[in-house]
């Protein structure tokens, strides 16, 4: 049983304690942003050069990443996670391996692409029956717009996905994103909206086809509050990362999230746009267990990448700073 599955059991329970907080690394960014996935190019010192790495560098990490045991689940692209099933790099480890099952078009991305300023529609890339060869378990997200037409196709392809994953015997954690455009609903009402949208959604789907967590936004402590205590045993809440930020940004909304309620962290661009990307899951984890408090482990983590010989590229001051807007403005 690799670590994931432990986790669960204990959260299903009602036993769980920091340490069964569960951390994944996303590293499917190609399905989004294509070339530019892997972050940039960087020198010895660690700082950025001029150009995107190569998906040699990108699958490296993700082998480091999940030889290092840091994290329970690795997210990857279809073909990513059968070059490296087919290594045996899962075999003997504690990670799960998980693919993106879908690729709706509010995370397509390409330099110069507009497709980010329509409403969101369902497509999937990946074929179930092929990743069911080297993966069980998946991520499937969904955008809802607040209209009809758009949802009801939104919810239809969902409901798709979910009998055709249950007759493979597939597992999937359901990602909500927040609204790409404006539906109508004021900022401080969206975690309401979609809280509500999230149950009424689930509330209609049986233990074969419900996902074994969530993935969402993180839109402020009473939301957050709000749906993970709603049934805790049931719908496990995780929240997503969203833009790199200063590392006191991923630290702060980590620790907040943790308090509130949620179970899972599933970070992609935190991670893989760090200097030390080891090094800040690993503080991750202190953060969580509350050995260090997320100011502290700033702190940490620039001594680790002085003790490296990386130059950082924020300054420890303006590494300690909170620029995500909503952790800013939120009274703690």
């Amino acid at each position: 049983m690799k670590s994931l599955d432990r986790k669960l059991a204990r959260l299903r329970s009602g036993a769980y304690t920091p340490q069964d907080f569960i951390i994944a690394d996303a590293k499917d960014a190609e399905m989004a942003f294509g070339l530019t996935s892997p972050g940039p190019v960087r020198g010895t010192d660690g700082q950025p050069l001029p150009g995107f790495a190569r998906r040699a560098v990108y699958l490296d990490a993700i082998r480091a990443m999940t030889k290092s045991g840091l994290v329970d689940i690795m997210l990857t692209s279809a073909s990513a996670a059968e070059i490296l099933a087919r290594e045996g790099l899962f075999a003997n480890s504690e990670v799960t391996p998980a693919v993106r099952y879908n690729d709706a078009t509010d995370i397509w991305y390409p330099r110069g692409g507009r497709y980010g300023s329509e409403p969101s529609r369902p497509f999937r890339t990946a074929r179930l029956p092929r990743v069911r060869e080297f993966a069980d378990l998946g991520l499937y997200s969904v955008t809802f717009s607040n209209e009809v037409v758009r949802d009801l196709a939104t919810l239809e392809a969902y409901s798709a996905f979910r009998a055709e994953a249950a007759e493979l015997g597939m597992r999937h954690f359901l990602e909500v994103f927040n609204p790409n455009l404006d539906i109508g609903v004021p900022a401080p009402e969206i975690g309401d909206f979609l809280g509500d949208s999230i149950v009424r959604l689930l509330a209609g789907v049986v233990s074969a086809e419900q996902p074994v967590f969530l993935k969402i936004v993180y839109n402020g402590r009473r939301a957050m509050e709000a749906l993970a205590s709603y049934d805790p045993q049931r719908l496990i809440v995780g929240i997503l990362g969203g833009a790199q930020g200063t590392t006191r940004d991923t630290f702060e909304l980590l620790s907040r999230a943790e308090r509130a309620g949620a179970r899972v962290a599933l970070f992609g661009r935190k991670i893989n746009l760090a200097q030390s990307p080891l090094d800040l899951v690993r503080l991750m984890r202190g953060v969580i267990t509350r050995e260090l408090s997320p100011e502290e482990a700033v702190r940490a983590y620039h001594g680790a990448l002085q003790s490296r010989n990386i130059q950082p590229v924020l300054g420890l001051d303006d590494d300690l700073a909170i620029s995500d807007p909503l952790l800013r403005d939120e009274r703690e």
